[in-house]
């Protein structure tokens, strides 16, 4: 069920990217405009992290999982009837302001359930949901489009997302003592093995001890560094190639999938890797920080043939290779939260999360502008710069100092 929503959320994401081109022609949007459009959610989804992380730790992730997915559903159907612009930015504001606790309460949602040596690897699975439903969507999207028009498949993701929020009600709950499906010996090994424990509502949030770890703060400033990457890939690559790379529109639905579904990978190999060297080393420090370095760097390297290659063909392989990489360390920093913060982990990765989408939000409102100034290139190889940074940044990240 958390993969299932992952993929929501970002299918729900990509529909725009991929109905660009054609939205643009009927609604008479300029590039412009339409990063106004994108950085309108992302700005929501950047300053209501820690508002949706906080109401995952205090009313459980099985209620503010079920609200908050019908209230983005409901402005995903609502994006298709927008009429101008004014309208559209504000729709997917809204639409920002639920999707916010997705990430923060899902990882929430597992803290009561996983073992400390399968935080990695499942954070890497539930992020390889997501990329596999933006690898989806735009070949999706562009079957809908050519039978429906751009309109209908924001009503039929949004659909989508309502029958999920209904069966993830009926089926979850906060802790396995909840579950009529989970046996005694199977709590027994829960708690072992260091999950979260006692009641879903978790006590007041210790902000004053979150706020001054300084691993938090290397994490947030990697993760933003991270975040504003993956918003130049999710909102804008099947944008690039219609118009810097000349695709039809049938083209871009394959092409644009490529990457996409490179990260799949990334992200189920980087935290099984990670989780495969601490279950190894039992050093905690050596299965995060360094597996996400090397993902970093070779991001940083695959970059720049990727955006120089005068080849299609060539450019999208290296791109795949580089949002691969970009990918592999995903995984790693959302088992972070877990690592350090425990029952409060919903509120760390909010935070977290909410600092790696201000990164989002200022590349989506200035991408336009870039493009306009200096070509398609530029975008694409700041990422690669980015990620050199982040690689530094790991170094400080300590997965040992717990959060009280």
């Amino acid at each position: 069920m958390t993969v299932a929503v992952y993929m929501i959320t970002y299918m729900d994401r990509v529909v725009l990217s991929a109905t660009t081109t054609d939205m643009r022609k009927e609604l008479g949007f300029s590039l412009v405009t339409m990063s106004y459009i994108v950085a309108a959610f992302r700005w929501s989804y950047a300053l209501f992290q820690v508002p949706g992380g906080w109401l995952g730790d205090k009313i459980g992730p099985r209620r503010a999982l079920t609200w908050i997915v019908g209230w983005w559903s409901l402005f995903t159907s609502m994006t298709a009837m927008a009429w101008n612009a004014s309208v559209m930015i504000g729709v997917r504001f809204l639409f920002g302001v639920g999707e916010a606790g997705a990430f923060p309460i899902a990882t929430r949602s597992l803290s009561r359930w996983m073992l400390s040596t399968e935080r990695g690897y499942a954070q890497g699975i539930t992020h390889a949901g997501s990329r596999l439903g933006s690898a989806m969507t735009p070949r999706l999207v562009a079957w809908m489009i050519a039978a429906f028009g751009w309109r209908f498949p924001f009503f039929a993701f949004g659909a989508l997302g309502i029958a999920w929020a209904v069966m993830w009600y009926m089926y979850y709950r906060d802790t396995p003592e909840e579950h009529a499906s989970v046996n005694e010996a199977e709590r027994a090994m829960i708690q072992a093995g260091g999950a979260a424990r006692k009641s879903a509502a978790a006590a007041t949030v210790p902000w004053k001890q979150i706020l001054s770890s300084p691993t938090l703060w290397f994490l947030c400033v990697m993760y933003f560094c991270y975040n504003y990457s993956l918003s130049v890939y999710v909102d804008w690559f099947p944008t690039y190639l219609r118009e810097s790379r000349g695709m039809t529109l049938d083209q871009m639905g394959n092409y644009a999938s490529l990457p996409l579904l490179a990260g799949v990978f990334g992200d189920l190999l980087g935290g099984w890797c990670s989780d495969i060297v601490l279950k190894r080393t039992k050093n905690v420090n050596l299965a995060r920080r360094w597996v996400a370095i090397a993902g970093f760097l070779l991001c940083a390297a695959a970059t720049v043939p990727a955006a120089l290659s005068s080849n299609v063909q060539v450019s999208v392989a290296f791109y795949c290779l580089a949002f691969f990489s970009l990918e592999w360390t995903v995984g790693i920093s959302w088992a972070i939260p877990l690592d350090i913060a425990g029952d409060f982990a919903g509120s760390v990765a909010a935070f977290m999360n909410m600092c790696g989408n201000i990164g989002g939000a200022i590349s989506a409102t200035i991408l336009g502008y870039m493009v306009g100034l200096w070509g398609w290139n530029v975008p694409f190889l700041v990422t690669g710069g980015l990620c050199a940074i982040a690689a530094v940044l790991y170094l400080k990240i300590d997965a040992t100092r717990r959060i009280a």
